[in-house]
């Protein structure tokens, strides 16, 4: 068997949307699970859907998402070029080779007398009207300059079966399949005839791609026979759904949400956790395991794993996948990735963003909740002073400032201040006022974060914050119970 080549041929449209990245992932892995090599390709010569920047979203991606390609227009190699529009020269003469071995014809009909055969026709297909042009005709609409599309003869009765490796056994009956265009008038392939020839001509042997193309295969065979060339393994993969607001599912689109790559990082998702998800998102492993490094995937990964069924992105299940992503980190590595949430979160204001990261890690599911729940460190916010009452800590308006004077005057007794030292003075002072432990947090931690739900406790919080600011805090709190 000749070594395994696939291929990942984007179109610079500008966004790469969850089922392309799937595509993009499902290729990479059946090369690396197969000892293959992966190419990308740009397929750029729809010019009316070309995007300028897109091709930067297309290597930003991939760079970012891991699926490091072998070959392609920025690496080279020996199949090149990778760029559909820099090998416009080599599609014309497959297509002249058609013609002169009689499986492919000049279709010289107007654009007008094509919409009038496909408005009066059942099914509105072409009728093949030159397809038996005589030599003399064709001769002298060429002579005279006629513009002309280059078509292939398909077969008219009969079937075509092809085998998918998901899918099985596809037959479909030739009456169903037009003399499809090879050439456009402007001398452009079309995007099938070009995909194959350039997947002929790089040697691509596994062609993956969305179940919405099942029904285009036969014409991909027929060019293949035509040319006397191997086919190709098929790999089509099922539909991703979305969920709709009444509980119904439907093919994913914006409306459920983000479905693009850039977008999906934008809303806090790592890379690794998106990546994970959809590689689930059409196959199974062969155990229960859920979570998988790249590299993880490449060993276990197997054709035979991808489902039929179409699947549904469900966000609730990429966010445990984050929520599991940020939890395996170092606390070093979260600091990391949090540090432009902590930013836009405190500006410039200096705290100490390691502590800040180890309260946080735990509690943080997409890096874009971080500034909403650290944004009480930079300013303490406006809150009302029933926020000191609790019945789990049993405090209330009459206990809450004797609680939190006392808190005051232990942390301002204190001459080392850190989390052992603070710990310590609260516990104790707790122990001496022979009250539960959260009666004396509780009234400590509302009056240095303003707010109900924090990261972190009363200990924490007083550490981050520092002893001046802390006390500054619990002035402003005892002023709103007095």
């Amino acid at each position: 068997m000749s070594k395994v080549r696939t291929r990942f041929a984007p179109s610079p449209t500008g966004f790469m949307h969850v089922g392309n990245l799937r595509t993009a992932l499902y290729e990479y892995l059946v090369a690396k699970s197969l000892d293959g090599t992966f190419v990308l390709r740009i397929e750029d010569t729809d010019r009316e859907r070309y995007v300028d920047g897109a091709v930067d979203v297309i290597y930003n991606t991939m760079k970012t998402a891991g699926l490091i390609h072998d070959e392609g227009p920025d690496v080279g190699g020996e199949y090149g070029p990778y760029v559909q529009s820099e090998r416009k020269d080599m599609y014309l003469p497959y297509a002249e080779q058609l013609i002169k071995e009689g499986k492919a014809y000049r279709c010289f009909c107007t654009k007008e007398r094509l919409e009038e055969v496909q408005n009066s026709t059942v099914g509105g297909g072409y009728d093949r009207h030159c397809r038996d042009l005589d030599q003399a005709e064709i001769d002298r609409l060429l002579e005279a300059g006629t513009p002309y599309v280059i078509r292939q003869k398909m077969p008219i009765d009969g079937e075509t079966k092809f085998v998918d490796a998901v899918f099985g056994e596809i037959t479909v009956d030739n009456s169903e399949l037009q003399d499809q265009i090879l050439i456009k008038a402007d001398g452009y392939p079309t995007y099938n005839f070009a995909n194959v020839i350039d997947d002929h001509t790089m040697g691509i042997t596994h062609v993956v791609r969305g179940s919405e193309y099942l029904s285009s295969t036969p014409k991909y065979n027929l060019l293949y026979e035509a040319f006397g060339w191997e086919i190709p393994t098929y790999i089509h993969l099922p539909l991703i759904n979305g969920k709709n607001d009444d509980g119904t599912v439907s093919k994913l689109s914006k409306r459920h949400g983000s479905t693009g790559f850039e977008d999906l990082i934008a809303e806090g998702y790592l890379p690794e956790a998106i990546i994970n998800y959809i590689a689930l998102l059409g196959w199974c492993p062969k155990d229960n395991q859920e979570i998988f490094t790249l590299d993880e995937l490449c060993k276990v990964f197997d054709i035979s794993g991808i489902s039929k069924s179409p699947s549904v992105f469900d966000y609730d299940k990429l966010d445990w996948f984050n929520a599991e992503y940020i939890r395996k980190m170092s606390v070093e590595e979260f600091a990391q990735v949090a540090d432009p949430y902590f930013t836009q979160a405190l500006g410039d204001k200096e705290l100490d963003r390691i502590k800040l990261a180890s309260i946080l890690q735990q509690r943080t599911v997409k890096l874009t909740d971080i500034p909403a729940t650290i944004d009480f460190f930079k300013e303490l916010p406006k809150y009302d002073k029933e926020l000191f009452v609790n019945k789990k800590s049993k405090t209330n308006l009459e206990n809450a400032p004797v609680m939190l004077k006392a808190v005051y005057d232990k942390i301002a007794a204190l001459e080392e201040y850190n989390h052992d030292s603070i710990h310590d003075a609260l516990i104790n002072l707790a122990t001496e006022l022979e009250v539960k432990n959260g009666t004396v947090m509780w009234p400590a931690r509302i009056a240095v974060a303003g707010k109900q739900v924090t990261p972190g406790g009363a200990i924490e919080i007083l550490e981050i914050l520092g002893k001046e600011e802390s006390l500054r805090r619990m002035e402003i709190g005892l002023t709103k119970l007095a």
